[in-house]
Order: C-alpha cells, then sequence, then structure tokens
C-alpha cells in the first residue's frame, strides 16, 4: 500500500494515477494528490490526462503558475478527451492565452452531449461578449444536466452580462436553489438584487453571505451597505467591523467612504451602493472566470 492508502506506489496505466488523484481531490486531500501526480509525472509526462489533473491539483493548492505550465502542456498533446479540452481551455483562456478558445471550442464540438464542455465554451464567450453565442451553449448545457448548480450559475451571468436582468436573475436563483451553500453565488445574487434596485432582497442575501465569507472585504462592505439602505443599523455596523477586522492597508480608503455613507444614513448607503461600489464590483465578479 502507498502512505495515502490508495494503493501501489507505482501505475501501470494514467488511468490509475488519475483515479486515485481524483478519489483524492474529492476528500479535499489535494496536496496529497499533488505529491501524487508530481512523483509519477516523469513516467507519464506525455499523457494529457495527468498533466491536466496536476495541473487541477495545483490550482486548487493556489500556485497559478505551476498550473497554467500542467495545462498548457496538456493542450500542446493535442488531447482529444473533451474534460481535458474544457479544463485546460478555460484555466488557459483566464490568462489570454489564445490556446484556450480552440480548446473550448473542440471540447463542444466534439462532445456535444458532455454538460461541462457547453457550459465551459459557454462561459468564455459570455466573457468574450459574444453573448447569442454563449446563450446558445449554455441553455444546451442546460438541457443536459437541468440541476446542475454551475451550468444555471454561469446562464445567469451570461445573461446578466447581456442586460437581460430579470432572466439573469433567475437563473442565479435557481442555481442557488441546487447550491444553497454556496457563499460565493449567493453574494453575486445578492449584488445583482442590488443592481437591480431589489433593496431588501439584496440586504437579506448579502447578510447571509457576509455571515458565511468574514473574510471577504468587498462582501462585508456590500452587505453593509444594502443592510444600511433598509435601517438595520446594528448588522450593517457588525459587517463593517467585520470588513475592519479582515481589511489590508488597500482598502483604508474604501472603508472611510463606506463608513462615512453608512453614518449618514440610508439614503445615502443606498446611493454609494447602486451608483458607485455596486455596479463596479458587480461587473468585476461578473467576468471572474470561476
Amino acid at each position: 500500500m502507498s502512505e495515502n492508502g490508495f494503493g501501489a506506489a507505482g501505475h501501470d496505466t494514467a488511468e490509475a494515477l488519475v483515479a486515485e488523484a481524483e478519489a483524492l481531490g474529492e476528500q479535499d486531500r489535494w496536496h496529497e494528490a499533488h505529491q501524487l501526480l508530481a512523483d509519477e509525472l516523469e513516467s507519464h509526462a506525455d499523457d494529457p490526462r495527468v498533466l491536466c489533473w496536476l495541473g487541477i491539483a495545483a490550482q486548487r493548492l493556489g500556485e497559478e503558475g505551476e498550473a497554467y505550465d500542467m495545462f498548457r502542456r496538456a493542450l500542446e498533446l493535442q488531447p482529444e478527451d473533451p474534460f481535458v479540452l474544457a479544463v485546460a481551455g478555460t484555466a488557459v483562456a483566464a490568462l489570454d492565452d489564445p490556446a484556450g478558445e480552440g480548446a473550448l471550442r473542440m471540447a463542444a464540438l466534439t462532445a456535444p452531449d458532455f454538460p461541462f464542455a457547453r457550459q465551459a465554451y459557454g462561459a468564455y464567450l459570455a466573457r468574450e461578449g459574444l453573448f447569442d453565442e454563449a446563450l446558445v451553449e449554455l441553455e444546451a448545457a442546460r438541457r443536459l444536466a437541468p440541476d446542475d448548480a454551475a451550468i444555471h450559475m454561469e446562464l445567469g451571468i451570461a445573461l446578466l452580462l447581456a442586460r437581460k436582468t430579470s432572466e439573469g436573475l433567475d437563473a442565479l436563483e435557481e442555481a442557488l436553489s441546487f447550491a444553497p451553500d454556496d457563499s460565493w453565488l449567493r453574494a453575486l445574487f445578492g449584488l445583482a438584487l442590488a443592481d437591480a434596485g431589489r433593496g431588501e432582497e439584496s440586504a437579506e442575501q448579502l447578510h447571509q453571505a457576509a455571515g458565511e465569507r468574514h473574510e471577504d472585504v468587498e462582501v462585508q462592505l456590500l452587505a453593509a451597505l444594502a443592510m444600511g439602505a433598509q435601517g438595520w443599523e446594528d448588522p450593517a455596523w457588525e459587517a463593517f467591523a467585520r470588513a475592519e477586522g479582515a481589511a489590508d492597508s488597500a482598502d483604508r480608503e474604501l472603508l472611510a467612504e463606506v463608513e462615512d455613507r453608512l453614518t449618514a444614513g440610508a439614503d445615502e448607503a443606498e446611493q454609494f451602493l447602486r451608483a458607485d461600489l455596486g455596479p463596479t464590483l458587480l461587473r468585476e465578479r461578473l467576468l471572474q472566470r470561476t
């Protein structure tokens, strides 16, 4: 048995290696998965699946440079596996590598019944501003996997970027119904609600997200403003205090501005949220490649 308990130290096939790494990842044991793949890389350096999974493990550990290198090497081997194409394509496209678009398109074309391939390509197209094409891909993905929260989320993002606000909010709400513990998604939904002028609903969603994302300074400040705009003074100042505790020096100017607006009252808090801070952060988060 190997030290991690998953089998022999050597792996005769890439399939066995990838299966073991995937099993470790499912248990959130990414350090072990990374070590396993790195140790075996020399024996499987020409297999894009191994490179891709090493890239995934490195990405989960925050090793972005190594992850990019692994994904780029995987694509250079001209893989046909749509999962590898979609994962590696998404990762390199996020860094404006032109190889990403081709990989994502190939995944969607060669595996039209694979929801993740259609989702990944649609998400890329949406962030490139090609909304009609993006919606075709994402709606196809939703038909293939109607209970997949990530697909509903990406569809919602595409619709919001295309300024189809009502439909986008519906899609994000549907995504949350399948992933109620996804605090990043809940924060995005709350922010989008604020942008749409649905203040009380926004405050409710951001209040919950802020309670789950204590180190996310932006979400704490958004929640503080949203709750301040509704006159919920105590929870608004509690969120502001969490923001202060998590902030660094780069956040000081924004903290001072939010504090001033909260002190000035509900109208000032709402004005700053809806006209200044909210739209900027909403666009940043919509364009964030997940």
